[in-house]
């Protein structure tokens, strides 16, 4: 199904993370994003490796894990900007184009001709979104910007990690790139807005968007309760500053994430506990009054979560209605079972009557390494590890499959790209297969007077 932004066509000029980001999530919402590389390096993020994406017999490739995170759905082409015959190109592509984005340094795309204020007399309802460090105004703006070093100026590390008298207290950055990510997203939102401005008026505009900015925009809690009281945050490990109990605690055998977002959680928690008159204490009868207390509750929850082993708490918790999360490992969040109701999601299109993907291909939307990624996050339930078994896939997902005739899974991931990833022999087997299940559900929904789902799965 195309996506609200189909018909959109996005020039991408962005390298790495933050602008790539934005342009992702572009693509994913429908638009045509076309990136622009350098000629034989390309992005300097298909070198952050290893890791690096595997090909079918498993052996590594030349593209990082890096770079396919941030730049699904895109086509690709590779231009010499430094060369006025690669500049030509470029303004011709960017004439064409609803939405350019790029993360040069200030200046450096003015020099070759494709700063906005030369690009908008070609191409007046043009948006030009920059992102860069700090921005293209104040005296930073010819300044590099990184996401480590945008976390520390940001204050994001002086409130993240464990508190400074703790073991291994100090800043700490977070596990991600926060800072590029969210730049990328506020890209993102802010070029739909530009969108529907220009829809308004026929006018473009020039989006200026700066990971200094952004990450301060997302302090938050922690930023309001700064300029509410002029105290600045500390670092408080894994508590919450403004609620509690709201933290992990250690069991018998694992980790338990408890969220009491209000004195009724705290109530049912304390009868899980089995100490409910914690609930009833002075102490900690209000959310204000257990932060004031913080220290001694958390020593007396501590203590009595030691007793039981994680499973055992997640059941009792759960039964109880108090909000809680297991502490997973990263491959644990993978095989999470809302995680797979989001891939459905993600692994769906539009079908026609005939079983055919309607608008455009799922591998152009979706990207083809995230396919193969999903079958290699599941390969413990393939028989055949690191392959992509479309069959054995659906059966693990339990979702609707695809027409396996003339136009069902080739249309969708390219013959040629099945075969390669599971050999020829085997992809006929597979659009044969899927092609009988498709029949068989077909004559089930027609006795039960039911017409069958319209859906199109890689």
């Amino acid at each position: 199904m195309p996506g609200p932004l189909a018909g959109i066509r996005v020039l991408d000029l962005t390298r790495v993370l933050a602008g790539p980001w934005a342009g992702q999530n572009l693509a994913d919402l429908g638009a045509e994003v076309i990136k622009v590389e350098r000629p034989k390096k390309g992005d300097d993020s298909r070198a952050f490796g290893p890791p690096w994406l595997k090909d079918a017999q498993g052996r590594d490739t030349a593209e990082s894990a890096y770079f396919a995170c941030a730049n699904r759905g895109k086509k690709s082409v590779t231009l010499d900007l430094a060369n006025p015959q690669g500049q030509a190109i470029a303004r011709e592509l960017a004439a064409k184009a609803d939405v350019l984005l790029e993360n040069f340094k200030y200046g450096d795309l003015d020099r070759y001709g494709l700063g906005y204020a030369q690009l908008q007399k070609v191409n007046p309802g043009l948006i030009y979104c920059s992102v860069t460090g700090f921005g293209h105004t104040g005296p930073w703006r010819e300044r590099p910007g990184y996401d480590f070093m945008i976390q520390g100026m940001g204050g994001l590390m002086s409130i993240t990690g464990e508190r400074d008298d703790r073991p291994g207290g100090g800043p700490q950055k977070a596990g991600i790139p926060i800072a590029d990510l969210i730049t990328g997203m506020y890209a993102s939102v802010a070029v739909c807005a530009a969108l529907v401005h220009r829809a308004n008026t026929g006018a473009g505009q020039h989006l200026d968007l700066a990971l200094l900015d952004s990450l301060v925009a997302v302090l938050a809690n922690q930023g309001a309760n700064f300029l509410a009281t002029g105290k600045p945050p500390g670092r408080l490990g894994n508590d919450h500053p403004n609620i509690t109990p709201y933290q992990v605690f250690k069991t018998a055998d694992g980790a338990v994430i408890v969220a009491c977002g209000n004195d009724n959680l705290f109530r049912k928690f304390c009868e899980v506990l089995g100490r409910p008159q914690l609930a009833d204490d002075a102490r900690y009868v209000t959310n204000g009054k257990r932060i004031e207390n913080r220290a001694e509750l958390t020593r007396l929850v501590s203590e009595i979560m030691l007793k039981r082993g994680m499973r055992e708490w997640l059941e009792a918790l759960e039964s109880a209605g108090v909000q809680l999360g297991a502490g997973l490992r990263h491959e644990e969040s993978f095989e999470h079972g809302s995680d797979l109701d989001k891939f459905e999601h993600f692994l769906q299109v539009e079908a026609d009557d005939h079983g055919a993907p309607v608008g455009d291909d799922l591998h152009q939307v979706l990207g083809l390494q995230l396919a193969q990624g999903l079958a290699d996050r599941h390969a413990r339930y393939l028989e055949v590890r690191g392959k992509l078994d479309l069959v054995q896939l659906l059966a693990v997902l339990e979702l609707p499959v695809v027409d396996g005739d003339a136009q069902g899974v080739r249309e969708v991931v390219g013959r040629r790209t099945l075969e390669r990833w599971i050999g020829v022999q085997d992809a006929r087997e597979a659009r044969r297969a899927h092609g009988e299940r498709l029949l068989g559900q077909r004559r089930q929904a027609h006795r039960r007077g039911r017409p069958r789902e319209n859906r199109a799965l890689v």
